[in-house]
């Protein structure tokens, strides 16, 4: 029997988004928001916690453990979420202290997270290293469990939006994809890659459990690499601002905007909001 814990609040909502629609020649165009699902600031890893610390739960774990990049929107949800089951939570974050701590970082510690630095180690090694008897949740929380919360989306989708040709998402750790995928199908999901993961097809095929999937995966958005902030990205976060008045941010929702913009995806789409917005703040360049 799988355990849940209750964390956010579904259906998320579903907006029209005409303006940008026009401008990018579609005949409609949806943004589905789970950036307002209510949890620490919103956003999609919010679906896989509660499979996750549900499992950690009903383990009787007292403290959590996960791992990310220095602005990790899982990390700072994972936190967001063991503050409200009165978990203790241990962050495991990749290289060495940045010179400031803003965005996701602010918000980590101010959720009452203990953030740890893995340094020249490997993540996985630092989150070994720091297990104890506490829970560790994978990185990006996806896993073969977890991905049910993107399945239950592509059911919310169905009802809400009924006829689009696909739905076009972030594609980090795999665990959104993957469950999308699973609900709706191959064709009408596209995953546009943000270079977290050497092999993302390989991920979601495994997620998912099916090694033949023909799988819609761009791979045009990485740029310089994963932190990095892209010509293409920058203009998109300002494209959807100005047209309607959404925020992106310039890791994940970004990239996937800078696809859709690019086109070639379908003429009823819908845009997945999977959060992240508090990055944006530890980006100087921009």
């Amino acid at each position: 029997m799988v355990t849940t814990v209750p964390l956010g609040n579904w259906p998320t909502p579903v907006e029209e988004a005409p303006r940008l629609a026009a401008r990018l020649g579609l005949e409609a165009l949806w943004f589905k928001r789970d950036d307002l699902c209510g949890l620490g600031a919103g956003g999609n890893k919010v679906r896989k916690l509660e499979f996750l610390l549900g499992e950690a739960v009903a383990a009787g774990a007292r403290t959590v453990i996960t791992s990310g990049g220095p602005q990790s929107n899982h990390a700072r949800l994972t936190a967001a979420a063991a503050a409200r089951l009165g978990l203790g939570c241990v962050l495991v974050l990749a290289g060495e202290p940045p010179a400031a701590g803003g965005g996701n970082l602010l918000l980590d510690r101010l959720a009452g997270a203990e953030v740890r630095w893995a340094g020249d180690r490997t993540l996985a090694s630092a989150v070994e290293d720091e297990r104890g008897d506490a829970f560790v949740i994978p990185f990006g929380g996806s896993s073969p469990l977890s991905i049910e919360g993107y399945a239950r989306c592509g059911r919310e989708l169905r009802e809400q939006v009924g006829e689009f040709d696909a739905v076009i998402v972030a594609l980090g750790s795999g665990g959104t994809m993957a469950g999308l995928v699973r609900e709706l199908g191959p064709a009408r999901v596209v995953g546009v890659d943000v270079g977290a993961l050497p092999d993302p097809v390989a991920v979601v095929r495994g997620l998912v459990g099916d090694d033949s999937l023909d799988l819609r995966v761009d791979r045009d958005q990485i740029g310089a690499g994963y932190a990095a902030l892209t010509g293409p990205v920058r203009q998109a976060l300002e494209i959807t601002a100005r047209l309607e008045g959404v925020f992106l941010d310039p890791t994940y929702t970004g990239r996937a905007m800078a696809s859709l913009i690019a086109g070639g995806h379908g003429s009823r789409m819908v845009f997945l909001h999977s959060g992240g917005v508090p990055a944006l703040f530890a980006h100087p360049e921009w």
